[in-house]
Order: C-alpha cells, then sequence, then structure tokens
C-alpha cells in the first residue's frame, strides 16, 4: 500500500487540492454558501475534491509508469516504486488508468459535465503533450505549466459551472508560479536530468544564464498579475498589500540567486515557492468582501 500511495504523489497532490478548493470558493456566488438551497454545498466541494484528487493521482502514476527508465537514472527518483523494483510497470499502469477513470466519472457524474473535461484536457496534455516533451525540449516547462495552472479552473467549474475572468486571474498566479519554483527545482537536480536526457533548461543552457533571467522574469510578472483579484473585487486592501509584499519577496529570493546561481540560492528559492503560494491563497480567501 505504501508503494501505491507513493505513486499518487501525495504531497503535490495536496497543493492541487488547495487550488482546487480555492476555485470552488471564488466560483461561488457568497462563500461557501448556496443562495438556491440556502445551506452549504459541503458533498459538491467534497466530490470536486476526490475527482480531481483521483485525476491528479493516476496522472502521477501514469507519468511514473511512463518515465520509469529516465526515473532509474537519476538519484532523486531512483528509489521511487518502479525503478526500484518494488512495483511491477503493469500494476501501475492499471493503477494509474483506474485512477483517472474514477475520477473522471466522479466528477461528471456528481459536479459537472465541465470540470470533467477540464481533468481529461490536464491529464491528456500532462501526459501526452508535455511528459514526451521533457525528452526533446526545454519548452516543454511551458506546455506543462499549462495543465498545472488547471485545478483552480477545475474548482471554479465545479461551483460556477463556468469560467469567468475571476477564474482566469487564479489561472494565471498559478501558471507563473510554477517557473521560479521548477527552474529552481531543476538547477539543483541539473546533473540527474542530464543523466536521464531530460532537456530542462539548466541542461541545454549550462551557464545558468537563461535559468537567471527567466527566475527573474516570472517573478517579477508574477506581481502585477497577483493584484488581478484585487482589482477584479475578489479580494480587498489587505490582500493587495499583501500580494505586493509576498511578491516583492519571492523576487528577491529570484535576485539573490541570480547573482549568486547556487544550489543553496536555488533551493531558497524552491522554500519560498512552497511558502507563497499557501500564503497568497490564504490572504485572497481571509480577505474576500462579503456579498
Amino acid at each position: 500500500m505504501r508503494e501505491y500511495i507513493a505513486l499518487t504523489k501525495p504531497r503535490i497532490t495536496w497543493l492541487i487540492l488547495m487550488s482546487t478548493g480555492v476555485g470552488y470558493f471564488f466560483g461561488l456566488k457568497r462563500a461557501f454558501f448556496n443562495p438556491v438551497t440556502g445551506s452549504a454545498n459541503w458533498f459538491l466541494l467534497l466530490h470536486t475534491l476526490i475527482g480531481t484528487g483521483l485525476i491528479a493521482s493516476g496522472t502521477a502514476a501514469l507519468n511514473q509508469w511512463y518515465e520509469r527508465d529516465a526515473d532509474l537514472l537519476m538519484r532523486r527518483t531512483s528509489a521511487r516504486p518502479l525503478p526500484s523494483g518494488k512495483m511491477t510497470a503493469n500494476r501501475a499502469l492499471w493503477f494509474g488508468i483506474a485512477l483517472a477513470v474514477l475520477g473522471f466519472a466522479e466528477l461528471w457524474r456528481y459536479v459537472n459535465f465541465l470540470s470533467a473535461f477540464l481533468g481529461a484536457i490536464t491529464l491528456g496534455s500532462y501526459l501526452f503533450i508535455y511528459t514526451p516533451l521533457k525528452q526533446r525540449s526545454h519548452l516543454s516547462t511551458v506546455i506543462g505549466a499549462l495543465p498545472g495552472a488547471m485545478p483552480p479552473l477545475m474548482g471554479y467549474a465545479a461551483s460556477a459551472g463556468a469560467l469567468t475572468p475571476e477564474a482566469w486571474a487564479l489561472f494565471a498566479i498559478l501558471f507563473l508560479w510554477q517557473f521560479p519554483h521548477f527552474l529552481a527545482i531543476a538547477w539543483m537536480y541539473r546533473e540527474d536530468y542530464a543523466r536521464a536526457g531530460i532537456r530542462m533548461l539548466p541542461v541545454v543552457e549550462p551557464d545558468g544564464m537563461s535559468t537567471r533571467r527567466q527566475i527573474i522574469l516570472y517573478a517579477s510578472t508574477l506581481i502585477p498579475v497577483s493584484l488581478f483579484p484585487a482589482f477584479l473585487g475578489m479580494s480587498g486592501k489587505l490582500y493587495l498589500v499583501g500580494a505586493l509584499i509576498l511578491g516583492g519577496w519571492f523576487l528577491y529570493t529570484g535576485f539573490r540567486v541570480a547573482f549568486d546561481l547556487t544550489n543553496v540560492r536555488a533551493r531558497r528559492v524552491l522554500l519560498a515557492s512552497i511558502i507563497y503560494l499557501p500564503a497568497i491563497y490564504g490572504l485572497m480567501v481571509f480577505d474576500r468582501p462579503s456579498f
């Protein structure tokens, strides 16, 4: 059971569910309040999280099935269930398929077709475009950031039944956040990626100049984009100030790594990104005006 759980990448799934929950929250006309029934629709939220979690877990398992040979060549992934030999490839394959199908069915049956469709698009683009592209081009990071930013859209669609500018604001924040996060990881494990033939940016351009520029570019762009929820009336002035402070701190860690591109500095960008996302989500939800 431990190996099956490892296939689902629980730590990543937790971030996905957090983003989905935030999207669901802002898709409601009132804060977790259904104006039609007069009560909180917790069952819809539960089904949304279950369905999204199943699709995310299935995608993670299928991704590990596809990349099992590459994972064997990297120190950071060689202990995973498939490269370590703790689980057979066929079991992982069918486990991943079962989770993905159940997740799609859960969303379609108990939430709505739009959420299920977005989940299917996320899985398909991640597995059939992003994953194979990793062996061919460093632009795979850009492609992978698209399905990576889908969870808030799925949550928003679950409660609102449509995608509005507010939903796309959440998408844009998560889309941009991923680049400093994953570029820091790519720099820290560039030797592993090179050994496995995965063409991340630090592998293709080992001098690190492009990595530095892109971390600064995306971290700086994230600051004005993170203000969209305030401009759209999703959150108030407290969020506006907090987003500027968090964004400035995140950018500061990016500047530090730009002038001193070491694993230590890259790890600090990674840690800053892990703190930034739940912090800005928390501010956004806490400072939401009542309707």
